[in-house]
């Protein structure tokens, strides 16, 4: 901010005359030519005095800078100051615009003057801010906190940011909720110290025997030549290495830790110690009957949780095998003890029909290894195991069995349980489904490696399996039928008839009621039975 200082001209005829008048009555003497004598760039010499209005002399005449403020007139005002805004803001070319104009030395000293106080304010704004000198010496402290304040630079200072992250975290309360401060009362009245027992001061008690150890023995005479000579030893030897064997502090026995360890260190005992964490190897890495790429896809699918191709397909294949086995297998069940029942006779003759026709079948149609758990090679369509699967050797342990029921009965064994209408009609069914699976196996195959591959599904093949499986369990299923069937009838038909209320409520529909045996039942007498038990 400029100084309010003297006004002057740029160039008047007028003025000009004025001023040769005043400087021949009283040599003048500015702030410009004292300011050169002090130094031109200082600006303590225009700033010492810059609120003063008028300046007189010793004598109180008035200088001839104020005669000349107050002969200038408003025009040549606009156009000092023009000046000066041109010096203060053009920069060298301001200047060199002064230096054109055709100044006096004396003028040109005044405005440079001026300059340099204007540049030197505004660098040090802060300081004159708080100092009060500057244009904030009557405005209120929080104008003044500001003015002094560090200008803005487009960065957020480290002080501020802190600043501002903690008032992000703690919001200030509001004036009106804020408390003031309340000091804690002291009590400032002598009062006297707490009475203790007798037991509390024995306890408290510090244990001063050694003060009452030497009195009457050396007190007067003190210690002899030999007792000082001889603790002076125990002193000294106190600080020999071989003193103390062991240190105390835990700054002597991490000093005595460190010692060792350099001495093995020195000593090469830690060369040969394993480095790093030890390396897991598998045995199979080096298997030398297995292939290479087949170890790494395994690795991989252990470590990856990836699952091939080929295994989802498998699990498909053997899902839809194990439906369709399982259907085929209740539905003879179902159809065979139907058949065996109907042909008359109690129940214990028809589940000796139906053990006799198991012995038929356990010796006709032996009971063999799954299909599926054999491995077939590649070009396996017409593999020796699919042709001649039924030519394979019992199970083991029943083969012996069927020779026993064989050899006890008189009569010869009925033949195998058969029904060629079953099949016919069943046929459209199971060709369908041995399709579907043979598609699917085929899927497979084309994906799985050679030792993981899977034969082909043959209806003959399925039935077989189906009827071994089935004819040792015929018997019991005609035994539950028979049991079954032989129940009384646990369900009547109830009909909710007749008019009234009730008849509205109930409906007129025939509902079934469900009637439990009599051990089971439960009713009134037992509902106010279990009631008063409580």
């Amino acid at each position: 901010m400029a100084l309010s200082l003297h006004r002057t001209p740029v160039l008047c005829c007028r003025c000009a005359r004025l001023a040769s008048r005043a400087l021949r009555a009283q040599p003048y003497r500015g702030a410009a030519r004292l300011s050169s004598q002090t130094g031109t760039g200082s600006p303590s010499a225009t700033s010492k005095n810059p609120s003063h209005k008028k300046q007189t002399d010793a004598e109180g005449r008035i200088s001839p800078g104020e005669a000349e403020d107050e002969l200038v007139g408003p025009m040549a005002r606009r156009l000092a100051e023009a000046t000066e805004e041109a010096l203060l803001t053009g920069g060298a070319a301001g200047r060199r615009a002064v230096e054109e104009a055709g100044f006096s030395e004396e003028l040109k000293e005044r405005l440079l003057d001026k300059v340099a106080d204007a540049k030197f304010r505004k660098q040090y704004s802060g300081a004159f801010a708080e100092a009060g000198l500057g244009a904030t010496a009557g405005a209120g402290e929080g104008v003044k906190h500001i003015a002094a304040a560090q200008p803005w630079t487009g960065t957020e200072s480290t002080e501020d940011a802190v600043l501002r992250m903690l008032d992000d975290a703690r919001k200030p309360l509001k004036p009106q909720d804020r408390g003031k401060y309340q000091p804690p009362p002291v009590d400032m009245r002598l009062k006297r110290g707490p009475v203790q027992s007798p037991g509390q001061r024995a306890a408290s008690a510090r244990d001063r025997a050694s003060v009452y150890a030497g009195l009457g023995m050396k007190g007067s005479k003190g210690l002899s030549d030999e007792e000082r000579e001889e603790m002076k030893r125990e002193f000294k030897e106190r600080f020999q290495p071989g003193a103390r064997s062991m240190p105390v502090s835990p700054s002597g026995l991490a000093a005595l830790a460190n010692e060792r360890i350099e001495n093995a260190i020195s000593r090469g005992q830690f060369k040969d110690l394993p480095r790093g964490k030890s390396m897991e190897r598998d045995p199979r890495a080096d298997n030398p009957f297995i292939d290479t790429t087949e170890y790494i896809m395994n690795r991989m699918i252990q470590r990856q949780d990836i699952v091939p191709p080929w295994i989802e397909k498998q699990q498909e294949l053997s899902k839809a095998a194990r439906v369709f086995r399982e259907r085929l297998r209740n539905d003879w069940k179902r159809h065979a003890a139907r058949m065996i029942a109907s042909h008359g006779g109690s129940l214990e003759h028809q589940m000796k029909r139906a053990q006799d026709h198991a012995a038929a079948e356990q010796l006709h149609n032996p009971r063999q290894r799954g299909a599926e758990q054999l491995a077939v090679p590649s070009n396996s369509t017409d593999h020796p195991v699919m042709a001649k699967l039924r030519e394979r050797a019992p199970v083991i342990g029943e083969e012996p069995q069927a020779a026993e029921v064989q050899a006890l009965r008189d009569e010869p064994l009925p033949p195998p349980f058969r029904d060629s209408d079953w099949e016919r009609a069943e046929a459209g069914y199971m060709k369908l489904s041995i399709e579907n699976l043979n598609s699917i196996a085929r899927s497979y195959n084309l994906m799985a490696p050679d030792l993981a591959k899977k034969p082909y599904f043959s209806l003959q093949r399925e039935l077989a399996a189906c009827y071994a499986d089935v004819a040792p369990l015929l018997a019991e299923e005609i035994k539950q039928r028979a049991v079954g069937r032989s129940t009384p009838a646990t369900t009547r038909m109830a009909s909710t008839g007749g008019g009234g209320l009730m008849g509205q409520l109930a409906g007129k529909d025939a509902v079934k009621v469900h009637l439990e045996a009599d051990e089971k039942a439960y009713g009134l007498k037992e509902w106010w039975q279990d009631f008063w038990r409580k």
